[in-house]
């Protein structure tokens, strides 16, 4: 596969995962979500597992495009919800 287009399939793909999470922190994103209603939890995960990365020497040119594109969003600087 080219070059670019192998970058493009890579920042396409999509893997699911399932995690439990604890009550309190569960409860923290709900708030979040609730008082920032551009976000969502898919959004909210990404940010923070890509923010985790990055901070802990695991950053590539993808990690860091997910984590700068979902903090900084045009829309993530609204808050709608008060």
């Amino acid at each position: 596969m080219p070059e670019g287009l192998e970058q493009a399939a890579a920042e396409t793909s999509v893997v699911s995962f399932q995690s439990e999470v604890p009550q309190p922190l569960q409860q923290a994103m709900t708030q979040f979500i609730e008082g920032h209603p551009n976000w969502d939890q898919y959004r909210l995960v990404q940010a923070a597992l890509a923010g985790f990365l990055v901070q802990n020497g695991q950053a590539s040119r993808e990690i860091t495009r997910v984590y700068v594109g979902n903090m900084f969003r045009r829309e993530s600087l609204i808050n709608r919800g008060g």
